[in-house]
């Protein structure tokens, strides 16, 4: 039997591609079952902060999903940031998946309802 030789350029497009399949299949293992989508996190964000997922108004509820310090912690979010407006939208919403896990669409009492988020 004889065997082909992959070009170099072949050898990296296959390792590419096998490095893409793994983080992908890594990625879908990280997300709970019950994720909303994003585009409802962002209109839970459009309700809560207008959309800045930056804010920080002084009212002591941070980034754009407006989490309380206290909240933003216990759902281990300060393992990405110190508090939640310095936390980027993906990292903001994978919190927000626990709180809304752990304590449903009642922790954005509001928005949830106008954003359609549910549990």
């Amino acid at each position: 039997m004889t065997r082909t030789r992959m070009s170099p350029t072949s050898r990296i497009a296959s390792g590419a591609i096998l490095a893409g399949l793994i983080a992908a299949a890594s990625l879908a293992t990280t997300l709970p079952a019950s994720a909303a989508s994003a585009s409802t996190w962002d209109a839970v964000a459009k309700c809560e902060s207008s959309g800045n997922w930056k804010a920080n108004t002084g009212n002591g509820f941070y980034g754009g999903l407006q989490f309380k310090q206290s909240t933003w912690a216990a759902f281990g979010g300060t393992a990405y940031a110190p508090k939640a407006h310095k936390a980027t939208r993906a990292q903001q919403i994978a919190v927000a998946e626990k709180v809304l896990k752990a304590q449903g669409p009642k922790a954005w009492p509001v928005c949830s309802k106008k954003a359609g988020l549910h549990k």
